[in-house]
């Protein structure tokens, strides 16, 4: 299962990635950490990230860059036409009212959604994350501002969905942030809370949140944002002010060359971070516009000062957040600083002012938020097991279900069911009285965000039919999920049906009766439940629908209260998500970006097979006048040239834009050739080393052959001879084939190959090896000798007579040859083995 975090931003994209050591953040294809959020389009592939950088230059009108600021977004939207007005593509209103981004692909116009665009940077981000862990990419947490909407929400899920990603949790950046934050922290306090302040200043965004820190928690304590608070902004500063030096002293309009606005622009974010660290920095650009190279000085003092409409922006964001934690500056511990446009010296400064304290930087400023995603990714997936670190975050929003009036209520009812700062997932359950079919529409109730979208989305409840004359009760349940997506889940009728009286004799009976299992109707005129609040969107549909009751009654008859039986009915559910893809427009959708996928994958073997090509033409030419002169004959030389010099002309005319079929047969066709002569000299190179080897083998299988030694004697001398014979035979075989060699000219075809002296050496090998390290048979198992019988204890000798004696002495010599003759069969002891050894002997060793 893959631990993917992915950190999608206005400008670049990170990714990180979780492993048993910790978090980390891979490289791309340029071996660096950001990837550009870029797509261009070209006349036969498309170019993602770095590549599409490289080429946003050259082509900026198919280059689309901010796709985030086109997210989820009306086309009339008041900021939307603010931006729109930077862009060098072409953006028009769809038939739906959202923007569509127009960019010539494959030698047509083509329009594309902001959700489209989104999904190819995310499939080049995933092939980034594949790369690194050599595995399929599929689970993934994705991070997103605290400020999107539902419809971005849903826009974001979707395009991860086109680009073949199962999200986890679409994760706030600031959560995302602070858990990165707080995670590792082993000092945290165990009673009392830690709060802090995190400031992310982005390419186009400001996000403020100030959290609560416990051990083993945190709890997010507010939000608060400026949508187009961010670098870029101070970019659009420089941009604007050097464009209009650039018009009075060189007479050049940058805004009516759209090459000259992308280099304009790429120079003024230079000059924004040399600020950053300089109290005054230049500008040069060569050939601008119409030829002419353009210069430029300016001050941070100066810079400050053409800021200030931006800079002044920046407290609101600090002072509601302050506000809605209900805290005050001496109350926040620490102020932590990210984002890559929190570098601006002047923002730091309002900042430390604002707070009293200095802001603090122990977290990368750009890879935080990826960092934090992992980490969510690692919490939720059962791959890792993470340290416990409960994640408390609220959702920005107040969302309210609004009825649409019937024939007999003329007004509209509106309730709240998640108040700002809900806990996220959560759900509840509405109650409503209705005769039959209605609609109940998900709005926004936040009158201060003009972006917050006032209808989310309308649902149909019905048809249903009640058997009573009066209005049926219906419960609606809405569940906000973990992405923060409001949707509402299912619908049921609730009916009274007729009272049971239940009548007692002498025995228990028991009747199995369907309860009401909600504590209370609701009030018909609110048209809500405050009791029916759950935690989990899918908590209601485990609890039993009845129970079954015991009555114990008493041995004289009477009637019980009545018990009243209710029937749930579940009631179909349709909606409508204003703005939101389609299920067939999903997998339209899918099946294109797959499409255009496919199409980048057959470019780029077409490119790497058409540089083979050329690779080929420069390496050979170069080696057939250097190490290859004396492998092949001169007018097979320079007819071979010739043939390089013919291809190379092909690949930068007729050749430039051929199939990859086309380049593989081109290349074929070299190698005929050039194959041949690369042969010659290769078995040139490598024959001495060849032929040596084959010689140490024979000449190490004939000594062991005709060795004496002990080792060796327990081998067949038949076997032995056969060993010999076979290395005879690979000797005159080797001395045959290195005379004929000898004999031939370097660019003559060998006839002494590389491959047929190994084949020859494993041969011998595979013959004699066996042979000669046969080991010895195992030796015969000696029997023991007998047990010696137990010696008498000697006695005494009897005084003998003079004749006795003599007998005695008689029988002795008669018995002495036989006693020489035994003594000689004993073995000589070791004590007379070394006197009998001559001077100067040693003991052969083993």
């Amino acid at each position: 299962m893959s631990v993917v975090g992915f950190d999608v931003g206005n400008e670049s994209g990170i990714v990180a990635v979780a492993r048993q050591r910790g978090i980390d953040v891979v490289l791309n294809e340029e071996s660096k950490r950001e990837t550009p959020a870029v797509v261009c389009f070209g006349d036969k592939q498309r170019f993602i990230g770095t590549a599409g950088a490289a080429s946003s230059t050259m082509n900026p009108r198919n280059s689309v860059s901010q796709i985030k600021r086109l997210l989820g977004r009306a086309f009339a939207d008041p900021e939307l036409q603010r931006d729109l007005a930077s862009f060098p593509f072409r953006v028009s209103e769809g038939p739906d009212g959202f923007p569509l981004v127009h960019a010539r692909y494959l030698g047509e116009d083509r329009a594309f959604t902001p959700t489209q665009l989104l999904a190819m940077v995310l499939s080049n981000l995933k092939g980034i994350a594949e790369g690194n862990l050599n595995a399929a990419v599929f689970d993934c947490c994705i991070g997103i501002p605290a400020y999107f909407t539902d419809l971005q929400r849903r826009a974001v899920a979707d395009a991860a969905a086109i680009a073949g990603l199962r999200p986890l949790r679409l994760f706030h950046e600031t959560t995302a942030t602070a858990l990165a934050y707080g995670i590792y922290k082993t000092d945290l306090p165990e009673k009392e809370w830690l709060n802090v302040a995190f400031i992310d200043v982005g390419h186009a965004s400001m996000q403020v949140s100030i959290v609560g820190y416990k051990k083993g928690q945190l709890n997010m304590l507010s939000h608060a944002y400026d949508r187009s608070l961010g670098g870029r902004d101070f970019d659009e500063v420089l941009f604007k002010h050097f464009a209009e030096k650039f018009k009075d002293e060189y007479k050049i309009d940058v805004y009516q060359n759209a090459r000259a606005c992308v280099r304009l622009r790429v120079a003024c974010e230079k000059l924004k971070k040399m600020l950053s660290a300089n109290p005054e920095a230049p500008l040069n650009i060569e050939c601008l516009m119409d030829e002419k190279d353009v210069r430029g000085f300016i001050k941070r003092e100066e810079f400050e000062q053409i800021s200030s409409p931006v800079l002044q922006r920046v407290k609101a964001p600090l002072e509601k957040a302050l506000a809605e934690a209900g805290l005050t500056t001496e109350n926040v511990h620490f102020v932590e600083v990210v984002g890559s446009g929190s570098r601006v010296p002047a923002i730091i400064r309002i900042i430390t002012e604002f707070f009293g304290k200095q802001p603090r930087r122990t977290m990368n400023a750009s890879e935080c938020v990826a960092r934090g995603c992992a980490l969510q990714c690692a919490v939720l997936s059962p791959t890792f097991k993470v340290r416990e670190f409960e994640v408390n975050d609220g959702f920005p929003f107040s969302i309210a279900l609004s009825c649409k009036p019937d024939s007999e209520n003329t007004e509209s009812e509106q309730t709240i069911v998640f108040p700002k700062g809900s806990p996220v997932p959560s759900a509840k359950t509405v109650t409503f009285y209705r005769s039959n079919t209605f609609a109940v529409d998900v709005v926004s109730v936040d009158a201060d965000d003009l972006q917050m979208a006032k209808k989310i989305s309308s649902y149909t409840i019905g048809p249903f039919q009640s058997s009573k004359p009066e209005k049926a009760k219906v419960n609606v349940k809405a569940c906000l999920n973990i992405h923060g997506i409001v949707s509402i889940e299912s619908a049921m009728m609730l009916e009274e049906v007729m009272d049971v009286p239940v009548a007692t004799t002498n025995e228990t009976l028991k009747d199995d009766t369907k309860m009401d299992t909600d504590d209370a109707l609701g009030d018909p005129a609110s048209g809500t439940d405050e009791n029916m609040q759950e935690s989990k969107c899918a908590a209601e549909n485990g609890k039993p629908d009845s129970e079954e009751i015991s009555a114990p009654m008493d041995t004289d008859a009477k009637v019980e209260p009545l018990i009243k039986n209710v029937k749930k009915i579940d009631v179909p559910v349709s909606g409508l998500v204003y703005g939101a893809l389609g299920s067939e427009e999903l997998v339209k959708a899918a099946e294109d970006e797959y499409e255009m996928a496919l199409q980048d994958r057959v470019m780029e073997e077409t490119k790497e097979k058409k540089n083979a090509v050329e690779a080929y033409v420069y390496d050979m030419r170069n080696k057939l006048y250097d190490k290859y002169n004396d492998f092949v004959m001169s007018e097979y030389k320079e007819g071979f040239i010739a043939k390089l010099q013919e291809v190379e002309d092909w690949l930068y005319e007729d050749g430039e834009d051929e199939t990859k079929g086309v380049y593989i047969a081109k290349l074929e066709e070299l190698k005929k050739v050039g194959d041949p002569i690369e042969i010659r000299y290769k078995e040139w190179a490598e024959r001495s080393s060849s032929i040596n080897q084959l010689v140490h083998c024979i000449n190490g299988f004939k000594e062991v052959a005709s060795s004496n030694s002990q080792a060796f004697d327990h081998i067949d001398m038949s076997e032995k001879q056969k060993v010999l014979d076979e290395c005879s035979e690979a000797e005159i075989w080797l001395i045959e084939k290195q005379q004929q060699q000898d004999a031939l000219p370097k660019h003559a075809d060998p006839v002494l190959l590389i491959s047929d002296m190994k084949k020859k050496a494993e041969a011998l090998d595979r013959l004699c090896r066996p042979i000669m390290s046969k080991p010895k048979p195992a030796p015969k198992p000696q029997t023991p000798p007998p047990p010696t019988p137990p010696t008498e204890s000697p006695t005494t000798p009897e005084p003998q007579t003079p004749e006795q004696q003599q007998q005695s002495n008689g029988a002795g010599e008669a018995e002495e040859p036989t006693s020489e003759g035994g003594a000689q069969d004993q073995e000589p002891t070791a004590e007379q083995m070394d006197t009998d050894k001559p001077d100067g002997w040693a003991e052969p060793s083993a």
